[in-house]
């Protein structure tokens, strides 16, 4: 049974399609603007989202700016302005004064996948080359990814501090473009005031989403949970509602992101936590496991280190139990409705269909009585078949229809939605006929589905079970007379899906392609046999994978190797990995190959010095030529070239390090060490393998800087060029007390 079935839950959803969706926003070529810019020599200035209240907007958001606002371009704004950076790879956006925490939860959730953000964001954007002052974003826009153009002119206060989303990185500045091309899409950034966590993560992914009730939800919540983020999700939550900070640290009605969940060992046994993250950037979960808790006390230290992060940056751990209590509304994205069942054998197909509601001719309303004009509305016909169609009795389809109208003005919350929704009808033979079905039909014939309420929302959806043959869908308005236009789709395995009494043919599916697609079915059928994954059994799954990018350089995983993967991802000292951790493991992997084939330009297996420090920039780990030359010396071969599976163990090992670092950092630049504790952590450090990086990492800094101290202040060479603190700051995991945080993290 499909880990989804049960739930009673919205589905909402989009796709990539050729729809002209973007006929309210002026089409502008952002390559030929650019150019002309450059040969011009000016800056952009857009004219149709001026640097002016117009853009703003005209509602109770002007209340909110402060005195002297000004618009400036980031070069005005710091001396090295960045568009983007890979080793900002915390959750660094903080909201402003805009009241759009649903547009920035979901936007945290689309950072922790850097797939999903390059298709929004173009991340070679920058303030350097060929710097013009025009940028352009993506957004799936009511069934086409369409191109929004902006210019960089953002508002700011007197003090030159940004008045909406800002980073926590003064010099980034991606986030707050985006949400400028966001609120020209919307209107104005008035128009982002109000809005869901779903409406948003379905315009930066063109995804499936479902929405319930935790507190509703059945005993495999946890499960679904992890099903979703092993996969490519974006999950967003919301709290009760109310505007106020709670005594337990949390806002009413407010949007959160959930960034990861953990399954931990205490001393009186498991216990479940998922870990949430406040757009605000501030503000915490006070409860059990938040950052202050006594609870904390229940783990190992190795996994206390790795998990708590005492910091004031909107992140927080808390229970299950605790979330599904406290918060009203989950909201799961995935790029695929392959989370519908676990049938297999064939791919998800997609059908997107236009249409209209129009007063006098197809406006008819909802069903009321057999005189009505329900009859009037639009009518779809659709033909579904068993991907299993040699079986003696065919088996239920899986079909999700989605109705999703459009807005019927250029400002998103100028005019409210109506109130929509769609009925069903099963057809005893397939009808041919290209007229409408006449008012008897429905007059004779009741619905198999029907809308419980019809609902005010952008997007209403529904997940069914049908049985092989010809239905009739008819989508309609909660009352007749009511116009807009809308855009109706069908997914399923197998279907034909067309308007009847319209002069356009039948229109096939398309397949949907998913490179995951599958993956899910390894993982069931793989911890079905092994529920626990030793060294041993590690080494035989690494070795027998597929490895796409890495071509005819296959990798050999030797027992130390997993036995030292191993020892990085058991938290809990069990000498094995549960399908959770290892299902981690493998979304490091496939950026590792990814990164690393990148960089392999020769195809010859391994990289140098110079493609190491790329690689490792690429996967968000900063070094300077020095530290990179030792890093080779410890884990490549004899001509100083690293391969694969040492490049997998670097990576992880100095993941690891970082988050380390970061949760035990007072002020995010370092961790100062006495001079004692340095020598004595140098012994430590030959002793144990694991700090063998950090020792390194240490001295070549101290000697590099001729300090009394070993703290690099985000000084070196390669933080200078991002303006941020270098992730190679293994080497301060000291201060007063941090020896024996060390020795505890190393055992």
């Amino acid at each position: 049974m499909s880990l989804w079935l049960p739930f009673r839950g919205r589905w909402k959803l989009g796709r990539k399609n050729s729809l002209q969706g973007s006929s309210q926003l002026s089409k502008q070529d952002y390559e030929a603007l650019r150019e002309r810019c450059l040969m011009e020599g000016h800056l952009f200035e857009d004219d149709s989202f001026p640097a002016s209240l117009r853009s703003v907007g005209s509602g109770p958001l002007l209340r909110k700016l402060p005195p002297g606002l000004q618009w400036k371009r980031p070069p005005e704004l710091h001396s090295n302005p960045q568009f983007y950076s890979a080793n900002a790879k915390r959750l660094d956006l903080c909201q402003g004064v805009v009241g759009d925490c649903w547009f920035l939860a979901a936007l945290q959730a689309l950072t922790l996948h850097r797939d999903i953000l390059s298709r929004v964001v173009p991340l070679n954007q920058n303030f350097t080359e060929k710097y013009a002052g025009i940028f352009q974003f993506w957004f799936w826009h009511f069934g086409k990814w369409v191109p929004v153009v902006i210019d960089d002119r953002l508002p700011v206060n007197a003090a030159g501090q940004l008045v909406f989303v800002s980073s926590t990185y003064k010099n980034l500045f991606w986030g707050a473009l985006l949400e400028k091309a966001y609120a020209k899409l919307s209107g104005s950034y008035e128009d982002l005031q109000r809005g869901q966590v779903s409406e948003a993560l379905v315009d930066f992914t063109g995804g499936v989403t479902m929405t319930f009730n935790p507190a509703e939800a059945p005993g495999n919540l946890w499960d679904i949970l992890t099903r979703a983020t092993y996969n490519r999700t974006l999950i967003g939550c919301q709290t009760r509602s109310g505007e106020r900070v709670l005594e337990n640290g949390l806002v009413g009605g407010h949007a959160y992101t959930l960034t990861g969940i953990r399954k931990v060992t205490c001393k009186h046994g498991p216990e479940y936590l998922v870990r949430l993250r406040n757009p605000w950037g501030k503000v915490e979960w006070k409860g059990d496991w938040s950052d202050s808790s006594s609870t904390w006390e229940l783990l190992s230290p190795k996994e206390k280190i790795l998990l708590l992060r005492k910091s004031d940056d909107g992140e927080f751990w808390m229970t299950l139990k605790d979330f599904k209590t406290h918060f009203t509304l989950l909201v799961i994205c995935k790029l695929t409705p392959g989370l519908l069942s676990q049938e297999v054998g064939q791919k998800w197909a997609c059908t997107l269909r236009e249409g209209k509601w129009e007063k006098g001719s197809t406006a008819g309303g909802r069903m009321k009585s057999p005189q009505d004009t329900f009859w009037k509305n639009p009518q779809f016909l659709l033909s579904v078949w068993s991907p299993q169609e040699d079986r003696r009795f065919p088996m239920p389809c899986s079909v999700l229809v989605s109705l999703l109208q459009k807005p019927r003005h250029r400002h998103r919350n100028r005019k409210p939605h109506l109130a929509i929704g769609f009925y069903l009808f099963r057809l005893s033979k397939y009808y041919g006929d290209p007229r409408r079905l006449p008012p008897e039909f429905f007059w004779k014939n009741g619905p198999l589905s029907w809308p419980e309420a019809f609902l005010t929302e952008r997007e209403v959806s529904q997940e069914l079970q049908l049985v092989p043959g010809t239905y009739v869908i008819v989508p309609c308005t909660s009352e007749a007379s009511q116009e807009s236009e809308f855009l109706l789709r069908v997914f399923s395995r197998k279907h034909i899906f067309h308007e009847i009494g319209c002069d356009a043919s039948a229109v096939f599916s398309k397949e949907i392609v998913d490179q995951n697609e599958g993956q899910d079915e390894f993982f069931t059928k793989l911890f079905e046999k092994y529920p626990e994954i030793n060294a041993v059994q590690l080494q035989k799954i690494l070795n027998h994978m597929t490895w796409p990018s890495l071509g005819s350089a296959r990798p050999l995983f030797s027992l130390d190797a997993c036995q030292g993967i191993l020892a990085l991802l058991d938290l809990n000292a069990s000498g094995t990995v549960s399908i959770q951790e290892f299902r981690d493991l493998w979304k490091q992997l496939m950026l590792y190959q990814e990164v690393f084939h990148k960089h392999d330009s020769h195809r010859l297996g391994h990289l140098n010095r110079t493609q190491l420090r790329a690689a490792m920039r690429d996967a968000g780990i900063v070094l300077s030529d020095d530290v990179c030359q030792l890093m080779l010396v410890r884990y490549g071969g004899p001509r100083l070239q690293m391969d694969f599976v040492s490049f997998v163990h670097l990576m992880l090992r100095a993941e690891s390090m970082e988050g380390a670092f970061q949760n035990l950092t007072q002020d995010g630049k370092g961790i100062y060490l006495q001079k004692s504790e340095t020598c004595a952590q140098s012994r430590t450090a030959q002793c144990q393998g694991d700090l063998e990086t950090l020792n390194l990492t240490h001295w070549q800094l101290k000697e590099k800087r001729g300090a009394s101290d070993c703290c690099c202040r985000g000084d070196c060479e390669s933080g200078r060029a991002a303006g941020l603190p270098s992730v190679s700051l293994w080497s301060e995991f000291a201060g007063p007390g941090a020896k024996e945080k060390l020795d505890t993290f190393s055992q």
